[in-house]
């Protein structure tokens, strides 16, 4: 009897390694076929994941709520491509095509009637001309005193060939378009323009300092609204004192303001700790939206500040786990099917409301997504899935964001998730693919401060360039406040731009040499 219960022990015992064991090679499996997935396959997020929404253990779940079998969502219609019309705004050269013969084979004089218009899009490259300030001179012949120079506006940067155009222009390409430095330098050199990189970066490191007192008008603005999304990525900065050049340091982004007044603000520190957190939101009351991130939950937790989820994050990772999938596994309807599918009617509903004024949302928001946010909480609480594999982080990650998930709910201005922070940070993300890294902390500080006017100038639906060149050409000659305040977005006024994009009357000035 001793034997046979030590023997039924070891049994037990390698029966429960077997089954760990088993657990970890599905979930080694699964990370393969994510892995390829995210390398080889298609990044989008889209797809038909309504296909079976409910089995066993939804069937209990079902009843314990007492609700209908199916999500409906509405159907997609398809717009037919047309080509989208050339602004009126745009110059146009009119080129006049002739009749073949002024007459008809009758030989009747043929009427002229309405042409047929047709139009295409031609392109100059960039033209590059100099800026030559002749600053007057006077002198006195009767008191024979020292000649007399008419002053020169301030300059954005002392002393150098860079103009205001200038600098917007490498700005735009480096932080909208993601240009490095050094294939801009490249492209001066094609229109006979020597601008090594490292003077193009000495130049952008000045511009963004130059913007700093309206980057803190800016990040007033910012957080006296009440509602703010924020995120972070990494940034590689390769001298900074006391750490490795391989040590990755943090961008953060934030995005909030009022309607009218959105400013989108980019913030470098080395860290990407909570102490950072609280540091930017010092002062700050109302709703955050964030994603899971643990160094958040400190500030949320505060009375002053809401945390509001992220749902965009939620189904990414249903959606991870969906890509992880054996093949012969991802047409049937299980249960990852189940959790997107839910998101699926969430996002369905906020598509068809967007257009709604927030109280109008709210309502509708109660009406019809609370239901489906419990169905889906009593779905997750019952999923019985391992909890090691993806589609078990997937729940725990949701579960543990879940009070925050159904925050947008109670306030119409509120959004179901954080993409319009995610979109901020996309050209920095893409522009770090090219650039790669930050020299100094300095130049990281002066790349946010730049990023802010771009993004900030986006959001309000201004001319990026346009802007960038009023606030370099504006901003030196600012005496107060009041200067500096004229120059936040949503008090420029559209003429003011229309005229930084004025193209200038040229004059051919012999140099001497």
């Amino acid at each position: 009897e001793v034997r046979l219960e030590v023997r039924l022990e070891v049994e037990r015992e390698y029966a429960q390694r077997l089954h760990a064991l088993q657990l970890m090679v599905e979930k080694l499996e699964a990370e393969k076929r994510l892995a390829r997935a995210q390398r080889f396959g298609a990044s989008s997020e889209q797809g038909d994941y309504q296909a079976r929404l409910f089995d066993e253990a939804e069937q209990s779940a079902r009843e314990a709520v007492a609700e209908p079998a199916t999500i409906d969502v509405a159907a997609h219609t398809k717009k037919k491509p047309c080509r989208v019309p050339l602004a009126a705004s745009l110059p146009r050269v009119v080129i006049e095509h002739v009749l073949v013969s002024p007459s008809c084979a009758c030989g009747t004089e043929l009427t002229r009637i309405t042409p047929v218009i047709s139009e295409q899009v031609d392109v100059i490259p960039a033209q590059v001309f100099v800026l030559q300030h002749q600053r007057q001179r006077g002198v006195c012949r009767a008191c024979n005193t020292a000649p007399v120079t008419a002053p020169l506006p301030p300059q954005p940067i002392p002393k150098s060939l860079a103009s205001p155009g200038l600098l917007a222009f490498v700005g735009v390409n480096k932080f909208v378009d993601g240009l490095p430095l050094y294939r801009q330098s490249a492209g001066f050199a094609r229109m006979n323009i020597h601008l090594p990189r490292q003077t193009l970066s000495g130049q952008v490191v000045a511009a963004g300092d130059l913007a700093t007192p309206l980057i803190n008008l800016m990040t007033d603005v910012l957080l006296a609204g009440n509602i703010l999304a924020m995120d972070e990525t990494r940034v590689q900065v390769l001298k900074e004192p006391g750490r490795a050049a391989e040590s990755q340091s943090t961008m953060w982004v934030m995005r909030g303001g009022s309607p009218g007044r959105e400013v989108v603000r980019f913030e470098y520190d080395v860290s990407r700790g909570k102490a950072v957190v609280a540091r930017l939101l010092a002062g700050y009351h109302g709703y955050l939206q964030r994603d899971g991130y643990s160094g958040y939950a400190a500030v949320c937790a505060r009375p002053e500040i809401t945390g509001v989820g992220c749902f965009a994050h939620v189904r990414r990772k249903f959606i991870e786990a969906l890509k992880a999938l054996p093949e012969h596994d991802k047409p049937r309807g299980n249960r990852t099917h189940q959790g997107i599918a839910f998101i699926t009617a969430l996002y369905a509903i906020e598509r068809r409301i967007a257009d709604k004024p927030p109280d109008e949302r709210k309502a509708i928001r109660l009406s019809e997504a609370i239901p489906i946010l419990d169905r889906f909480k009593v779905w997750l609480d019952h999923a019985g899935v391992a909890p090691q594999g993806l589609l078990g982080k997937a729940i725990r990650y949701t579960l543990g964001e879940w009070p925050h998930l159904t925050t947008y709910c109670l306030d119409g201005r509120l959004r179901i998730d954080n993409n319009l922070v995610e979109n901020a940070i996309r050209p920095f993300a893409v522009g770090r693919k090219n650039w790669l890294f930050s020299d100094t902390q300095q130049g990281a500080v002066a790349s946010a401060n730049l990023y802010t006017l771009v993004e900030t100038a986006r959001a309000n639906a201004l001319n990026p360039y346009a802007y960038l060149k009023l606030v370099f050409t504006a901003l030196p000659k600012a005496t107060t406040v009041e200067d500096i305040e004229a120059l936040l977005p949503w008090n420029v006024a559209p003429g003011v731009l229309d005229e930084m994009l004025r193209v200038p009357t040229f004059t051919n000035v012999p140099v001497a040499r």
